[in-house]
């Protein structure tokens, strides 16, 4: 005998199948917002409770995913800038890490401290799109600005980039 459903219970199983499909990407994007790796499960858990309280407002399946890493970004920028942690010093050792790599080499390093340097709205977009591999539009969802704010940003960012990362080649001639 099957009991009738009631719709909490469609909500709960539609938020499960959210956490199997998503939990990893977003786990993914707030560690690299927040450079901890308890804090940015938090952030995850913090996610998933507030899609889940307002699941109803999702309309369109195909962004669900997008839907779900806006909430997160957006949640890890309010814990940047809450009181408490603007007053720490959150710079990550590569040593600091939790799973082991291999060292990198000095081109990969400086161009790694290069874009953690950058202003925060042009770091973003370089992680997303370069670093996670999200498309133009997805990138632009997530961070709730147009397509072209995303790729003017990549732009001067690249540009940015180029000039740090030259200007630190004549240095070391």
């Amino acid at each position: 005998m099957t009991g009738i459903q009631g719709p909490d219970s469609v909500k709960q199983e539609r938020l499960t199948v959210l956490i199997r499909r998503y939990e990893k990407d977003i786990l993914r994007i707030c560690y690299l917002y927040l450079h901890d790796t308890e804090q940015a499960r938090d952030t995850v858990q913090e996610t998933f409770l507030k899609a889940y309280t307002h699941l109803d407002s999702l309309r369109d399946e195909k962004k669900e995913k997008s839907w779900l890493l806006r909430i997160a970004v957006n949640l890890c920028r309010d814990h940047l800038r809450s009181p408490w942690v603007t007053r720490l010093n959150r710079f990550v050792q590569p040593e600091d890490l939790p799973i082991a790599a291999e060292q990198p080499d000095e081109t990969h390093a400086a161009l790694t401290a290069a874009v953690m340097n950058l202003p925060r709205k042009y770091m973003e977009a370089i992680m997303l799109r370069y670093v996670q591999g999200y498309d133009l539009q997805e990138t632009s969802e997530i961070l709730g600005i147009t397509p072209s704010a995303v790729s003017r940003r990549c732009s001067r960012a690249c540009v940015i980039l180029k000039n740090e990362l030259e200007g630190s080649d004549k240095d070391n001639a």
